[in-house]
């Protein structure tokens, strides 16, 4: 195999085929049918990384592949670093889902003990779980939430050895039926200091004495993978109505709301490299070299908030569409109040990552603690649950056609790298104080101003307000330490209205959203309209940035 260039872009080509930017395929049979790929067989990670494309000066480099993983679907990361991974081991082990409702599924753990970016340490943190699918880490505390029920246990590892050794139910949600791909994921601990997932109707929060606090907020649309911007919105992306991101124009919790014109171009068209043709939809959702034309399984999404990637990258949304073999790189711009999103590469034709090979099987992403994005690849051959691979199915046939039910077992989690960066330090957020905690929320990396706020609100930890508050008063180019510091003191139940008011006034317009948010939460119908608050929401309904106006109405 040989790279040749394309324009901003690095594609290795392998043997069988080899796609032009615009989908259509290079290598063909003779009249207008595409030649069909050989059966699919498991690639090493660095052979299947030499089938992907993806912008120059950009590369992939496996972090932890099988056997420390298998079947991985999600990972997260605790304050020291540690990468939890959560692994689906029963998943579609063949055509017909055998054994998927076995209890022998797994969160492992695993660590880089010398900070050198590899993962040397590995263990089972929580054994025979059924598929597990919601993950949070706390301070030395995880949440995991399971298949088929929506309660939430905390799990412990209370002598360090890797394996958890304390189980302690959190929330009791009762249980639950239906298919595995039509339940909760998670879970986020976002800016407001709420807990998100998809599906529910509701938001959780610790409470002062560490109970679970429910509060009823709308249905999000969401389906798997989720994640928060720099200001603290919660982003969905739904597969089954291969819409791709949903209700994203404000929060959730003031209910879904489609705006005209928030896609930009054609922006739910993909254009991948693979040219296998198992799609549930069928030929309708291929083009005629049988790569798949539009969204159909969008998943695991980001919004990179590193500092050891390309600046231009940071507040990109990117999400998985295991079923074309691509990530997608989303700019997201806001004019007049309205979002709007496009396809950083549609005038190219292309994704910001594709694969020729049929078993990359992207779903999920996570900005790292190093900086860098993290990138959870299931690696198999069925990507789609038996419900829709039933015997007579289309995609039934394409899977026994290719041969894709014969690769189970493996997972790869790769870290996204530039050629002009190196990947950040290890955190220790752990083993340190809650001051050094407050100098975190100034962080460039996002990951460690969410990580730094979580354990401060869980901590509760008084003696930080002074430090807080003057953090919360700085109106500098930055205001996202501000944002955190507002937050924080939110969460500990030390905020003082003086400080919303300062928000309210603030130059930067996220600030003064960020006021209104808070206010709200101060404010009933009681309330008189002289009162300082009520004046503050009042005047922003004249604010010169629509976004604030949006916010006030």
């Amino acid at each position: 195999m040989r790279a040749r260039l394309l324009p901003a872009f690095v594609l290795v080509c392998p043997l069988w085929s080899c796609s032009a930017p615009g989908g259509s395929s290079v290598t063909q049979s003779q009249g207008n049918s595409p030649a069909p790929p050989p059966p699919s067989k498991a690639l090493s990670p660095e052979a299947s990384i030499a089938t992907m494309e993806m912008p120059s000066g950009y590369r992939l480099e496996p972090v932890l592949t099988e056997p420390h993983v298998a079947e991985p679907v999600m990972v997260a990361f605790d304050g020291n670093g540690r990468m939890y991974v959560a692994e689906m081991r029963t998943y579609m082990l063949d055509a017909d889902g055998t054994g998927e409702q076995q209890p022998v599924s797994r969160v492992s753990r695993h660590e880089d003990t010398d900070g050198d970016g590899v993962y040397d340490r590995h263990t089972v943190f929580a054994d025979k779980l059924l598929l597990p699918r919601i993950l949070l880490t706390l301070d030395d505390r995880i949440i995991i939430g399971e298949t088929n029920t929506d309660d939430l246990y905390i799990y412990r590892d209370s002598d360090g050895d890797g394996v958890s050794d304390e189980k302690t139910l959190w929330f009791k949600g009762g249980p639950r039926g239906g298919n595995m791909e039509h339940q909760p994921n998670g879970l986020v601990w976002a800016l407001d200091n709420g807990i998100y997932s998809t599906y529910y109707d509701y938001r959780l929060r610790f409470g002062p004495d560490g109970e679970a606090v429910k509060e009823e907020i709308p249905v999000n649309g969401g389906q798997w993978g989720l994640t928060q911007d720099d200001w603290g919105k919660v982003w969905f992306v739904n597969a089954g109505n291969e819409t791709g991101p949903v209700h994203f124009q404000q929060h959730i919790i003031y209910g879904q709301f489609t705006a005209p014109n928030e896609h930009i171009g054609q922006y739910k068209v993909v254009w991948p490299i693979a040219r296998v043709p198992d799609t549930q939809g069928g030929p309708g959702q291929l083009r005629p070299d049988n790569t798949l034309n539009h969204f159909t399984a969008t998943s695991g999404q980001d919004i990179f908030r590193g500092d050891r990637l390309p600046e231009d990258l940071r507040g990109n949304l990117l999400f998985a569409e295991p079923v074309g073999r691509l990530i997608r790189r989303t700019r997201v711009t806001v004019e007049d109040g309205i979002t709007r999103l496009a396809n950083a590469y549609e005038d190219q034709h292309s994704e910001f990552i594709r694969a020729t090979d049929p078993l990359f099987r992207p779903v999920n992403m996570i900005t790292a603690p190093d900086g860098t994005l993290y990138i959870v690849d299931m690696y198999r051959g069925i990507i789609q649950q038996a419900n829709w691979t039933r015997k007579g199915s289309y995609l039934r046939e394409q899977i026994e056609a290719h041969d894709l039910q014969k690769e189970i077992g493996r997972g790869r989690i790769y870290r996204l790298r530039h050629e002009k960066f190196e990947p950040g330090a290890k955190p220790r957020m752990l083993d340190e104080s809650p001051a050094e905690w407050v100098k975190h929320l100034s962080h460039p990396n996002g990951w460690w101003r969410d990580t730094a706020q979580k354990l401060l609100v869980l901590r509760r930890e008084l003696s930080v307000v002074p430090a807080l508050e003057e953090l919360a008063t700085r109106d500098g180019a930055d205001s996202r330490p501000r944002l955190h510091a507002l937050w924080t003191l939110e969460g500990l139940g030390a905020l003082d209205d003086k400080l919303i008011l300062r928000a309210l006034k603030a130059s930067d317009p996220q600030v003064r959203i960020a006021g209104l948010r808070l206010a709200e939460l101060r404010v009933d119908a009681r309330a008189s309209a002289r009162a300082p608050l009520v004046r503050g929401l009042l005047g922003a309904l004249k604010d010169a940035d629509p976004r604030v106006t949006i916010q006030a109405m």
